[in-house]
C-alpha cells in the first residue's frame, strides 16, 4: 500500500550489475505495480541480464546501459536517453558515482540510493543501510528502497521469471545436442561463480555428478559462461565421466529455460541459483560464512533447498592465502553431505527452506 504524498508518474529503476542482482531486483516491479497501478515503469539495465526480465508483465520499457557490441553508452549520450523519458522518479539499487551524477544531471527530480557513499549527496531521498552486514537478504534491502517512496509490500514478494516457448524450444535442442534427454530427470551443476564468491572446487562437484548419476541414475548437465568452459569441462572429464556440459551454449533466458525442466540444481553462490529459484527448481547451495557473501544476504530466498556452510570462523582467510590452491574452506564441505542434500530434494521428501548445514 501507498502513503499520502504525491504519486511517481514515470519511475525508473536502476540495476547496471550482474544477473543474481537482477533477479533479486525482480519484486520491486511487482511492488511497485501494485504501489503505483498507472505509473510508466521502466528498468536501465546490461543487455546480458534482459533475459530475466523480457515478458515480465509489470515493466513499460527497457532502457540499456551498455551498447550492443559491447561497453557502456557514453555519459553525455546516456544522459540525454534519461532526459528523454521524462522520468520524476528514480530508484538506484546499484549505486555508482557515475549513475548518481547521471539520475542528477538528468534532471530527475526525485532520486532514491544509499547514504553512504561520497556521491551520496546527489541523491535527494537517501537509505542508511550497510549491506555487507548481512542484517538481512539482499532482495529484502531492495524492497526496502522503496519504503521513502511510500511504498510498502503487503504478502510475500514475487520473485518469479517468465520462460518463453521459444527459449523452451531452444533449450531443448541444445539439451539434445548434447545428448540428454530433456524427457527423463537431470540435475544442473554449475560450479562457477564469476568470482562473486568461494568456490568448492571442480574435483568435488566432479564426484558429485558422478555419484548422481551412478547412485540416483540421474543425468547430470554441467552450465557456466563461455569464460568457464575449461572449468565445466574439468567437471564432466574428457570421458563424460561428471555429465555433458553446455557451457558457453545458452544465452539467459535459454539458461532459465534449460533450469525450469531441472530436477536440481546444485552450485556455489551464483547468478544462476537466484534463477533457478525464480523458475521453481529445487536448489543445492554452497556458501562461504564471511558476512558479505553469506546465506543470510545471498542464499536462496525461497522455495525447495538446502544450504551448506562450512564450520570455519566468519573472518577465516584460508582461501585467501594461497588462491591458486583453491579454496579448502569450501573444501571441507564433504561431497556426502553435498549428495545427501541433493538426494533429499531429489527424493521428494519434505524440505525447510534455508536450512544451515555444517560440516567439518
Amino acid at each position: 500500500m501507498t502513503s499520502q504524498r504525491s504519486e511517481p508518474h514515470r519511475i525508473l529503476i536502476v540495476r547496471t550489475d550482474r544477473l543474481g542482482d537482477m533477479v533479486l531486483t525482480l519484486p520491486m516491479l511487482a511492488a511497485l505495480r501494485k504501489c503505483f497501478p498507472r505509473a510508466h515503469l521502466a528498468l536501465l539495465l546490461r543487455r546480458y541480464t534482459a533475459g530475466v526480465v523480457e515478458g515480465n508483465p509489470y515493466v513499460d520499457a527497457l532502457i540499456w546501459y551498455d551498447e550492443d557490441g559491447g561497453g557502456m553508452v557514453p555519459f553525455r549520450e546516456m544522459a540525454r536517453r534519461l532526459r528523454a523519458g521524462r522520468f520524476d522518479t528514480a530508484v538506484v539499487v546499484y549505486p555508482t558515482g557515475r549513475l548518481a551524477w547521471l539520475m542528477f544531471l538528468s534532471g530527475i527530480p526525485v532520486r532514491v540510493g544509499t547514504g553512504y557513499r561520497v556521491y551520496s549527496f546527489l541523491f535527494n531521498r537517501r537509505i542508511f543501510e550497510h549491506r555487507k552486514d548481512a542484517r538481512r537478504h539482499e532482495l529484502e534491502y531492495n524492497l526496502g528502497l522503496l519504503k521513502v517512496l511510500g511504498c510498502t509490500l503487503a504478502g510475500d514478494p514475487e520473485l518469479e521469471v517468465v520462460v518463453d516457448p521459444e527459449a523452451a524450444a531452444a533449450a531443448e535442442s541444445v539439451l539434445r545436442s548434447a545428448d540428454v534427454d530433456p524427457l527423463r530427470p537431470y540435475a544442473v551443476l554449475h560450479p562457477g561463480s564469476g568470482g562473486s564468491a568461494r568456490d568448492w572446487s571442480a574435483r568435488n562437484f566432479m564426484e558429485l555428478a558422478v555419484r548422481l548419476r551412478a547412485r540416483d541414475g540421474i543425468q547430470v548437465v554441467v552450465t557456466g559462461s563461455e569464460a568457464e568452459r575449461g572449468l565445466a569441462a574439468s567437471v564432466t572429464g574428457d570421458d563424460g565421466t561428471g555429465g555433458v556440459s553446455v557451457a558457453g551454449l545458452l544465452e539467459v533466458r535459454e539458461l532459465a529455460a534449460l533450469l525450469k525442466r531441472a530436477s536440481l540444481f546444485v552450485s556455489n553462490s551464483t547468478g544462476p541459483l537466484h534463477l533457478a529459484v525464480a523458475v521453481g527448481t529445487p536448489v543445492v547451495g554452497l556458501y562461504p560464512p564471511h558476512p558479505a557473501m553469506s546465506k543470510a544476504r545471498w542464499g536462496p530466498y525461497r522455495g525447495r533447498n538446502r544450504v551448506l556452510v562450512p564450520d570455519r570462523p566468519a573472518d577465516c582467510t584460508d582461501c585467501l592465502r594461497h588462491p591458486e590452491a583453491g579454496c579448502p574452506c569450501m573444501d571441507s564441505i564433504t561431497v556426502d553431505a553435498v549428495h545427501a542434500a541433493a538426494r533429499e530434494l531429489l527424493t521428494g521428501r519434505p524440505a525447510t527452506s534455508e536450512v544451515d548445514t555444517r560440516h567439518v
